[in-house]
């Protein structure tokens, strides 16, 4: 599977100002049909707590015309409305060739270090899609923090972990460490993209990322505008999790806290 991932500034609350950078970059970029194309984190509004921005236009029906005529499939980050408070959230989902929307996953993680979970609801499922051979399991930003999720979806098939982002220059170097765990953990490609730029409230620090499942870095941004180009083989990843089987000795047990050993206030001192 090839991969091209676009790391770039989006817009601010400009949907149709950043649908001219992506489609610019693809077409510079030259990748071949069939390619897995990925957006970063709210890809055309910016990361944003205007909800009436955020939500404006139509994020999906713009990718899914991206993906039929470039026979391509497209991730894209976007808002949208939900039937719970507080009516919205950040999601995430691969647009295919023939303009199908696969399973949406919405950011389980809103970053409570900020007003997102304000104005964005938790997401409550992890989703799996498949592109050509791979399953892949798409997560948003914060998300990445948390190894638990990234273990579940490769138990229930992910081979690709696929993470879009707006993830601060502050605490770029927590961003570079945690992908290439999440892709040495769960032996699997991961693709990593951030933006870059700046909106009223940050600054972004790029290093978009595609790694093998050795924790291999196949492709790196810096802090600009770039986009990465990188062939994902099954084979060599199969392969790989056969001849180094770490996967099957996982113990998923441990994940209900219930073997977690605690001291007591009456706990015997020596």
């Amino acid at each position: 599977m090839h991969v091209l991932a676009l790391q770039y500034a989006p817009k601010w609350h400009d949907k149709a100002g950043s649908h001219e950078i992506v489609e610019a970059m693809v077409a510079a970029a030259n990748a071949p049909e069939g390619s897995l194309v990925v957006l970063p984190e709210m890809s055309d509004s910016g990361w944003t707590m205007d909800t009436e921005a955020a939500t404006r236009g139509d994020s999906l029906g713009w990718a899914a015309d991206c993906a039929r005529r470039w026979r391509m499939s497209v991730q894209i980050g976007f808002a949208r409305r939900v039937d719970r408070a507080p009516g919205h959230a950040n999601a995430t989902a691969i647009v295919h060739p023939d303009g199908r929307i696969g399973p949406i996953y919405e950011k389980m993680h809103p970053f409570g270090f900020t007003d997102e979970p304000r104005f964005y609801a938790a997401g409550a499922e992890i989703v799996l899609d498949r592109v050509g051979k791979f399953g892949i399991a798409p997560s948003i930003c914060y998300d990445l923090r948390f190894p638990e999720l990234h273990r579940l979806a490769t138990a229930g098939g992910a081979e690709v972990l696929s993470i879009i982002a707006n993830w601060p220059t502050a605490r770029i170097e927590h961003w570079r460490a945690l992908v290439i765990a999440r892709a040495i953990e769960n032996q699997a490609f991961v693709i990593a993209v951030n933006r870059v730029g700046s909106d009223p409230t940050h600054d972004y620090g790029g290093r978009s990322m595609l790694v093998s499942p050795l924790g291999e870095v196949l492709a790196e941004g810096g802090d600009e505008s770039t986009a990465l180009q990188a062939e994902f083989d099954h084979a060599q990843l199969s392969d790989y999790r056969v001849r180094f089987p770490a996967l099957a000795d996982r113990r998923s047990d441990l994940l209900d806290g219930e073997r977690i050993s605690r001291i007591s206030d009456t706990a015997t001192r020596v």
